[in-house]
């Protein structure tokens, strides 16, 4: 099992608390980002092309205390950025530990060695580790050579530290399905958790505008690498969410369901859109007009957007919407294999080579703002 009993009954009574009250919109998952500063320059990251006052900036312990407090959701994820760069952020995990929150530390592992000593064990924190595939797969999303190796020996450490662990991956265009099934025996084998699977989404801001996937491609890429599943394969995600990419289940964007806070305040509407932002949650929840978000809208900054932070809610969603949708979810749960002859041929096909590592440079160039079909 991917995820502890302790954590799963937390959000399965949260969840039917919420479906009891009648709340239609309700967070799942609170996105706290501290900071926006990074170690790396990935091409596919909207993330870090702020302006050098903004990346100095960081949230307060108290600032993100507050952020949690107003929120409610079971569990925090914290991204960036890197987070490990926070000058407080021991205190910070301290401070959400103590609170009972549910927290996944996203990082890329490049300080996690140097910084493990901050943290203490506990069936409340995850080290989220960005492991984008394979050795020469990783190094070339992050655009840093070398990367892999040092967070797969940070993995390693926090494992025997007794931290719990799962990885984190963003799968853009051109994608090896078969590397990326290897990648899964590898993680598995070091005693992950589990992992988490997202298509990469076209930040405005991205260097790399090119390797985006469209709804058909991403479909077609996570059948050929999900089908045919190995048993001791272990997704820290809702099965749903996965049968969703693998283009068997539709679902509407529920941008409330991962809400985002950061040095700006609340994010209008979601973690991957800057529409705005709100004072506090409420005003989050009331004033964003929803109706113009999500692929039903006809917005085209969501028009091939199938990633985790619009979708997994909508999944969970589904689970606890209906008796089908927990039927469906037992199912996607006890039977995982999902047998596809097709799905094997599409592994076998053609896949244009990787391309050399190349040092990104931030851009304001309008022509990089299209995306892929």
């Amino acid at each position: 099992m991917a995820v502890p009993v302790s954590q799963m009954w937390t959000v399965t009574s949260y969840v039917l608390r919420q479906k009891l009250a009648g709340r239609k919109q309700y967070p799942l998952v609170l996105m706290l980002e501290p900071l926006f500063r990074c170690n790396l320059a990935c091409a596919g990251c909207g993330k870090i092309q702020y302006p050098a006052h903004i990346l100095k900036k960081d949230l307060s312990p108290e600032e993100c205390f507050r952020a949690v407090d107003e929120c409610g959701a079971p569990m925090v994820s914290i991204p960036g950025g890197e987070p490990l760069m926070h000058p407080q952020i021991g205190e910070i995990i301290e401070g959400l530990v103590n609170r009972k929150k549910y927290i996944y530390l996203c990082t890329n592992a490049l300080l996690l060695k140097e910084k493990i000593h901050l943290f203490k064990p506990s069936k409340y924190l995850t080290f989220s580790v960005h492991l984008d595939g394979q050795r020469e797969e990783h190094d070339l999303a992050v655009c840093r050579e070398g990367g892999y190796d040092i967070a797969l020996d940070a993995i390693k450490e926090a494992l025997s530290r007794g931290f719990r662990v799962t990885t984190n991956t963003t799968l853009f265009d051109g994608a090896d399905p078969k590397s990326v099934r290897a990648f899964f025996d590898d993680m598995m084998e070091l005693g992950l958790e589990g992992m988490m699977l997202s298509p990469g989404y076209s930040y405005d801001k991205a260097p790399d505008q090119k390797h985006f996937l469209g709804r058909a491609r991403t479909r077609r890429m996570f059948r050929a690498i999900l089908s045919n599943r190995k048993k001791n394969w272990r997704f820290n995600l809702s099965p749903l969410f996965l049968e969703f990419l693998m283009g068997k289940r539709t679902y509407p964007c529920t941008p409330w369901g991962m809400p985002t806070y950061n040095i700006f305040g609340w994010q209008k509407p979601c973690y991957l859109l800057q529409d705005g932002y709100a004072e506090t949650f409420d005003e989050l929840l009331s004033t964003t007009n929803w109706s113009n978000y999500g692929t039903e809208s006809g917005n085209p900054a969501c028009a091939n957007c199938m990633v985790h932070s619009g979708y997994e809610a909508s999944a969970v969603n589904a689970t606890f919407s209906s008796l089908g949708g927990f039927l469906a979810t037992v199912k996607a749960t006890l039977f995982t294999g999902y047998r596809d002859d097709e799905a094997l041929r599409l592994l076998e096909e053609h896949q244009e080579p990787v391309h050399p590592l190349v040092q990104i440079e931030p851009t304001n160039d309008s022509s990089l703002q299209g995306t892929r079909a």
